[in-house]
């Protein structure tokens, strides 16, 4: 499975007649930017503010480029592994871009992101939102947010989800019940693969969480089917993740030129163009793109800035995939 850091370096080893290892990046990271956004790597902010949406339930408005942590945040404590990050967090609030998403079960991501934040007095900033992940029962699913809160330096967070909908009936009552004491703004329910958005829908339609999280790309296109038009519906808000799907859809355009319509879109780069095609449903919130990379990181950015894609727009890029 390529990801983004992999692609970089197989075309870099191409073009050098060299022969180099693949490197692990992260899930949602995907793979390099294009020629141009490689130009315009001292760019660290978007040429503009970021384009905000309205969660459904209380109106509060959030910036539709966010970030996720899987993999990305995973590393030591060496300065070496930790430096890139505080650039990407930099370039991320700079840009004025909030809404991080994590969780417990994604290695040392809470334990690094949480004294990041803090040592920039980055908190009051952040839109957090973490998981309850992999735990049975009440008591340790309390014992897990706990350990959440302890781990990312707060009192609270933003958005609480019940991960992959483990322990479903059990986790979302004790979500909701944290809401109730303050601990957490927003209720949720993730997934990440489309032979569980029926299911997903099922939950949603009669739980009505306040927000959901779920995989959605220019080729994996399920959720169109019920889950987006049901939170649309019901007033859910909508996280995207895999909008990269793992880097794969920037190995299927390699050496191909950006559509000619990109430029009137705002876009110069494949990473711009698949964001921008999540961003580009109605339903959609924001979009939670990984990356330990600065330069990457300000490239996504730049998605969230402009028109979102009109119709023609997204049936162009979804034929560049049929």
């Amino acid at each position: 499975m390529y990801t983004r850091r992999q692609f970089l370096a197989s075309t870099a080893a191409a073009a050098a007649g060299l022969g180099l290892a693949a490197c692990r990046d992260s899930a949602q990271a995907g793979a390099s930017q294009d020629a141009p956004a490689k130009a315009r790597a001292a760019d660290v902010r978007p040429p503009g503010p970021l384009n905000t949406r309205l969660i459904p339930r209380t109106q509060e408005r959030i910036p539709v480029i966010g970030m996720g942590t899987s993999g990305s945040f995973e590393v030591g404590a060496s300065a070496a592994e930790q430096d890139p990050l505080r650039e990407v967090l930099k370039r991320f609030f700079a840009a004025g871009a909030s809404v991080i998403d994590t969780a417990p079960t994604y290695g040392t991501a809470e334990d690094v992101l949480g004294p990041l934040l803090a040592e920039q007095d980055l908190r009051p900033k952040a839109w957090l939102a973490t998981k309850l992940s992999g735990v049975t029962g009440r008591e340790e699913g309390l014992a897990q947010f706990n350990d959440s809160l302890r781990r990312l330096r707060t009192d609270k967070v933003e958005l609480l989800q019940v991960h992959n909908l483990g322990d479903l009936k059990t986790q979302l009552a004790l979500a909701r019940e944290l809401k109730q004491q303050g601990k957490v703004r927003y209720v949720g329910v993730t997934h990440y693969v489309e032979r569980a958005q029926d299911e997903l829908a099922d939950i949603v339609q009669a739980e009505k969480p306040d927000f959901l999280q779920i995989n959605y790309s220019v080729v994996s296109r399920g959720a169109e089917k019920r889950v987006l038009p049901l939170a649309q519906e019901l007033g859910v808000g909508v996280m995207i993740n895999r909008a990269f799907e793992d880097g794969r859809l920037f190995v299927q355009v390699k050496d191909k030129p950006l559509p000619g319509w990109a430029a009137e879109a705002g876009i110069t780069s494949w990473a711009q163009a698949f964001l921008k095609f999540a961003l580009s449903h109605p339903a959609v919130t924001v979009v939670i793109p990984a990356t330990g990379k600065p330069e990457r990181q300000s490239d996504n950015l730049r998605a969230g800035v402009g028109p979102d894609l009109d119709q023609p727009q997204r049936q162009s890029l979804i034929a560049q995939f049929a």
